[in-house]
């Protein structure tokens, strides 16, 4: 779900509203990061409420995974000069959500909900 949220905003950003790639990244990447929150929070850690420091823990890995993307999205963009919003979408959302997946996978994990049973 949250990855939907993520491509929507994203898409919708860049293609309907003509906005820079990397600032509708940013804006989507918030609104993916706190879907996904409480997707895990609520759902599979199984948590009976939301807590501030996991959050603030779960956003700092999500942040780091957000580089990652918008590292992947930079270089594709600008250093490559590959500008077509399809470019964008395969750097961005699809090599960069990739590697920060997995980066994001080992973070929430060890990090964030590392007292879970």
């Amino acid at each position: 779900m949250a990855y939907a949220v993520d491509l929507g905003v994203f898409l919708w950003l860049r293609g309907a509203l003509g906005q820079d790639p990397l600032a509708a990244k940013v804006a989507s990447f918030l609104a993916g990061c706190t879907v996904a929150y409480l997707g895990n929070a609520l759902g599979t850690y199984r948590r009976r409420a939301v807590a501030l420091r996991e959050y603030v823990a779960f956003f700092a890995v999500n942040l780091a995974g957000a580089a990652v993307q918008l590292l992947c999205l930079a270089v594709s963009h600008h250093a490559l000069g590959l500008t077509s919003a399809r470019a964008d979408t395969v750097s961005g959302l699809g090599v960069g959500m990739f590697l920060a997946t997995c980066l994001r996978f080992w973070g929430t994990r060890t990090l964030v909900f590392r007292n879970a049973a």
